[in-house]
């Protein structure tokens, strides 16, 4: 069964040059026409049209000149709605795409700009992994559709396939087309819950220790020898003596060499796993940090573009 389901796909494909491109990824930005929108009667449409069927035998078979007249204006309003709905989404353009960072097992926030040239568009809706969003276009403007999309595991996740429909203005008909954006979002591992620090060379004895500096850390008495610069005027006049600022800095934290090889015993999840959960608390804590991995080494640095890359490199690891 399933290989004739393969085989009747196939010929519709071929048959229908359509039905192809509704599987096929599309560049950003995508412009909605006539040949990509379709149009099929709602289930309200469908209950109006056996109505206004009714009325026109009715009035037919009674003669009834008004009762006539009243069938073929709903039925002239009915014809005009499916243009209403197609005129919706013919001339939409699908732009820019943003998209946060997340880890494996958190949802990504995705942002999807829809844009119109002319005439506002009502009552438009987006449906996304069983939601959907309404929202209204501007004429000559643009619209941000923002949601969240589940994720699973880290490395690129491609976008779904979106579905871009009205059924405006009276729910009769809906117009509607596919959308198959060629983009994928970017997904970081997930950092380990607990574990332990990374290997710490040992230093001088002088670790820790505050060194001269610039930051203000006492007020003590005048000693012969004491730059004039120090001196603190000010709170010297209300003393019976001089009085000396003493400076000085906390030692600078030691920086974090994260290698790939210096991990035994995990296989290469954990590591990564281990490797996040590092660099994670490393740029928090304002240190410096380099990753050596097996196809690549990024020196020392911090900073949000080093982070980056770091977690880029972990998430894209095979």
């Amino acid at each position: 069964m399933p290989g004739r389901v393969q085989r009747l796909v196939a010929w519709a494909e071929r048959r229908l040059p359509s039905l192809t491109r509704l599987r096929r990824r599309e560049p950003l930005p995508i412009h909605l026409h006539r040949r990509r929108i379709y149009i099929v009667p709602t289930g309200f449409g469908l209950g109006f049209a056996v109505l206004l069927g009714v009325m026109l035998v009715g009035s037919l078979n009674y003669s009834n000149n008004a009762a006539l007249m009243l069938t073929c204006l709903l039925g002239a309003a009915t014809a005009g709605s499916m243009l209403v709905a197609f005129r919706v989404l013919n001339g939409l353009t699908i732009g820019g795409l943003r998209a946060g960072t997340a880890r494996a097992g958190e949802p990504v926030r995705l942002s999807l700009d829809v844009g119109a040239t002319q005439r506002e568009r009502m009552a438009v809706r987006l449906d996304i992994e069983r939601r959907e969003f309404v929202f209204t276009v501007p004429a000559g403007g643009k619209t941000t559709v923002e949601f969240d999309l589940p994720t699973a595991f880290r490395g690129w996740l491609p976008l779904p396939r979106m579905r871009l429909h009205s059924r405006w203005p009276f729910g009769m008909f809906r117009a509607w087309s596919w959308l198959n954006p060629d983009r994928a979002v970017l997904v970081y591992p997930r950092a380990e819950s607990l574990g332990p620090k990374p290997f710490e060379p040992e230093g001088d004895a002088d670790r820790g220790r505050p060194r001269a500096g610039d930051e203000l850390a006492a007020l003590r008495e005048y000693r012969p020898g004491d730059p004039r610069r120090q001196i603190a005027w000010k709170l010297s006049a209300r003393h019976h003596g001089l009085l000396v600022k003493d400076l000085e800095q906390p030692a600078p934290q030691e920086d974090w060499r994260l290698d790939w090889d210096g991990m035994h015993g995990l296989d290469d999840e954990s590591r990564i796993s281990r490797l996040a959960r590092w660099i994670d608390e490393a740029r928090d804590s304002g240190r410096r940090w380099s990753l050596r991995l097996p196809d690549g080494y990024f020196d020392i640095a911090q900073g949000d573009e080093h982070y980056h890359r770091c977690m880029t490199a972990l998430a894209l690891r095979p």
